[in-house]
């Protein structure tokens, strides 16, 4: 932190649409509430 490199882990999630576009992403995801989140967004595509 502030400069230092520190080893560690990030996590994210990518939603690839059909065409292998992102079409949406999270970094630093919080578990709690994310899979509720995502699913909600891959909802949203399929209806698109």
């Amino acid at each position: 932190m502030y400069g230092k490199l520190v080893k560690g882990i990030e996590r994210s999630t990518f939603l690839i649409d059909e065409s292998g576009i992102v079409a949406a992403l999270w970094r630093k995801v919080k578990v709690a509430g994310h899979a509720r989140e995502v699913l909600s967004e891959v909802r949203k595509l399929v209806h698109a």
